[in-house]
């Protein structure tokens, strides 16, 4: 693990329709005229929770998958900027967690190459030991199976360490990250250094 110092930059480019804001976000006391019209989404690739500049006259679906990197964009001007858990509105809240839990699907291999391949982050303490309900136990009983044979899915996972539902343990770790509940970052990217 390393510091987000020391970490490339890494960019999204693909992200997840959260709510689209036409009259721009709600906690904006400018007059209608002069706000702008906002995306809130989250990146496919590391979890990114992004402000979005929508293209005028731009429609978006309800999770709809968007293209914002430097090729393929159709319907976002800009990325406005990247933003904390506490900006995002009530409603993109409350999609978040499926959302990530379909990403989390949709990727399985990513997640189940963690549990295949995952080391310590000190001495005293192994990166599997980052995710939700798994202690030292669970810890010795993923590297005693993956020592037999790679884990092929989250079902295999499942049957081989009785850990009850990996995938719903991944999907927590991601949103204790993206809200920034500890000091490591083993999915997403890190937060934004406040600058004083």
């Amino acid at each position: 693990m390393s510091s987000p110092r020391d970490q490339p930059r890494k960019f999204e480019d693909f992200a997840v329709v959260l709510e689209h804001l036409p009259y721009g976000h709600p906690r904006d006391t400018r007059p209608l005229y002069r706000r702008e019209p906002l995306v809130q989404a989250v990146g496919t690739e590391y979890f990114t929770l992004l402000e979005l500049i929508p293209v005028p006259g731009a429609s978006f679906q309800h999770r709809e998958l968007i293209a914002i990197g430097k090729w393929g964009r159709d319907k976002i001007d800009h990325v406005k900027r990247r933003i904390d858990y506490e900006e995002l509105t009530q409603n993109a809240k409350d999609e978040l967690p499926s959302v990530i839990e379909e990403l989390v699907t949709k990727n399985m291999e990513r997640f189940v190459s963690f549990f295949n391949n995952a080391g310590p982050v000190t001495t005293r303490m192994h990166s599997l030991e980052l995710l939700p309900g798994i202690g030292k136990k669970a810890m010795w009983q993923i590297l005693e199976e993956r020592k037999k044979g790679p884990f092929a899915s989250f079902d295999e996972i499942q049957s081989r360490t009785r850990i009850p539902d990996p995938k719903k343990t991944v999907v927590k770790r991601i949103m204790q990250e993206i809200m920034n509940e500890d000091k490591y970052y083993i999915f997403t990217k890190p937060p934004m250094r406040k600058e004083f």
